[in-house]
Formats: structure tokens, sequence, C-alpha cells
């Protein structure tokens, strides 16, 4: 399976703690076990799905889209609640 970033995604990621990155990975391994993990939205938003951790007590979301045809996981967007999803809408 090819694992693929957006901009905006290495950006946040590249800003965030060490701590707050294995909590990432760790929820970006259980989205390559099972690609179908998550909450698919509809509208706008559609293709894609939200998998939502924590980290001690922030809650985060992490978005991505799973291509069947390519077998790629295509990491949009993680952030907190707050404008996650007027942040999505961009893409």
């Amino acid at each position: 399976m090819i694992v693929k970033q957006t901009g905006t995604f290495k950006r946040y990621v590249k800003k965030m703690y060490q701590q707050e990155k294995e909590a990432l990975d760790e929820a970006i391994q259980q989205i390559i076990s099972d690609p179908s993990t998550g909450e698919m939205k509809v509208s706008d938003l559609a293709v894609i799905q939200v998998f939502k951790y924590k980290h001690k007590v922030q809650l985060y979301s992490l978005a991505h889209a799973y291509l069947e045809k390519e077998l790629v996981l295509a990491l949009i967007g993680q952030g907190t609640p707050e404008n996650f999803y007027r942040e999505l809408k961009i893409f």
C-alpha cells in the first residue's frame, strides 16, 4: 500500500511535538491495517473518511481517502475539531 501526504499535512506534522507524532503514527498504523476505519463523510466531503483519536486529553481528527483502484491511502488533514472540516473543504 502506498501512503501519500498532502503538503498541508506535512507542514502540520512538522510542527508537532514528538509525543504527538507517535500518537499520530499509531493512528496511521490502525488506518493502514483497516482502511475502512473512520466515519464516512457526506455531501462536499463524500470521498473522505475521518478517524478520531486521542492524545492525552486532546481529541484529534485524521482525514484520509482510500482509493481502492490504486491502493493509495492519502492523508489529507489532521487537527483539533475547531476548524477541521472548514479547512478540509479547501481540498
